[in-house]
């Protein structure tokens, strides 16, 4: 898997996929409680990530309504969104998200102030020689200043930094503000964002997973955790993507789930909250039976769910996005069968599936705590 691979789909395709998926049938309404509602009684909040080109879905926006507490913009508060071209903001995206989130009453949190990857960075800011650490410093403490300022107080959470560890090797990844500034990079852009968003909870977001080959990414998560913690940066969380992609939900077993659980205890550890941040459940190595994909799918959300709300660090649940024909893994590891995909809680009907009964019940089986 690369991450380039894993990370293009998400802005590929979904608006053409959306155009042409004719949205038959109406939502279904649901008895009882919203995700939201269910999650506000245990003190967690349960939130969807959503795009700018689905603000033109009315279909979708009930949904969100309905379900949702909280959102996170899937791409628009991305640096190579905002400022594609040195000195050229392009906030409008953002702008029309957070402007839903308010009027709706709804909170939001923001990701991603840097993806500390060369992929993910704009073009401009790759090809930059940055003559000392103090020129770095000012490009970068600018930008974090404007974006974070922007949009505070409202964000109650900002991903600070996304994917600096390599999963190859552990360590971070090489860019040209840690050529110029060296490792403490991380901690500068932790120290901006508390300075221009003082209430905001901040979170170091990634993808290590349960999943095997994910190890030594785990091991680099972890020592990364702690070095900020020792130099003080300003950290209260780990955002955990949760995204299932190389192994089956089957494959979920006893061993894995205690592996996993040692990672979080270690987490939890150290005192940072945790906050699941982008969660589906990738289908492509299913058959295309669409009950039994449902049920597996469903009962792997179930027990992962568990697990993770057993810890009262837990402050939440994010899918990236509650519909299947709006996903970005639509595009991504596609199915050679060209079976549509179904990794989000409701179908491309807007209908719920299994997967959404499976995040009530484990929300109504969590234990409560504080929300933080």
């Amino acid at each position: 898997m690369t991450d380039i691979s894993r990370r293009e789909a998400l802005g590929m395709g979904a608006a053409a996929l959306a155009a042409g998926t004719a949205a038959s049938g109406t939502v279904l309404a649901e008895k009882g409680p919203s995700l939201s509602a269910l999650a506000k009684a245990k003190g967690l909040r349960f939130g969807t990530a959503i795009a700018a080109y689905q603000l033109d879905d009315p279909k979708y926006l009930d949904l969100v309504r309905r379900e949702c507490g909280a959102l996170v913009a899937e791409n628009e508060h991305k640096m190579y969104v905002i400022e594609r071209e040195k000195g050229a903001y392009n906030f409008a995206p953002a702008d029309a998200l957070v402007a839903f989130a308010k009027t709706n009453d709804l909170m939001m949190r923001g990701h991603t102030l840097v993806w500390h990857h060369p992929n993910w960075l704009p073009q401009w800011v790759n090809e930059t020689q940055f003559a000392s650490a103090a020129d770095a410093e000012a490009v970068l403490g600018g930008y974090i200043g404007k974006v974070a300022g922007r949009y505070d107080p409202f964000l109650y959470s900002w991903d600070v930094v996304n994917e600096t560890i390599d999963p190859a090797t552990g360590g971070l990844r090489e860019t040209s503000f840690s050529r110029a500034m060296g490792p403490e990079v991380i901690d500068f852009c932790f120290h901006q964002a508390r300075e221009h968003a003082p209430d905001a909870k901040l979170a170091y977001n990634d993808y290590m997973s349960w999943e095997d080959g994910h190890e030594l990414h785990r091991t680099g998560v972890l020592k990364l955790l702690e070095d900020l913690l020792s130099r003080g940066a300003p950290i209260d969380a780990l955002g955990i993507q949760s995204h299932s992609n190389d192994d089956m939900p089957t494959e979920f077993t006893p061993a894995k789930q205690k592996a996993w659980r040692e990672f979080c205890d270690e987490v939890t550890a150290m005192g940072l909250d945790i906050y699941m941040t982008e969660f589906d459940v990738n289908d492509t190595e299913m058959g295309p039976d669409i009950e039994t994909r449902d049920r597996e799918m469903a009962s792997f959300t179930k027990d992962y769910l568990d697990i993770m709300f057993s810890y009262p660090e837990t402050k939440e649940l994010l899918v990236w996005g509650l519909v299947d024909k709006y996903s970005w893994l639509q595009n991504f590891k596609p199915r050679t069968d060209d079976v549509e995909k179904r990794p989000t809680p409701f179908d491309s009907n807007y209908q719920p599936k299994p997967m959404r009964d499976a995040i009530g019940e484990a929300l109504k089986a969590a234990p409560g705590r504080t929300l933080g």
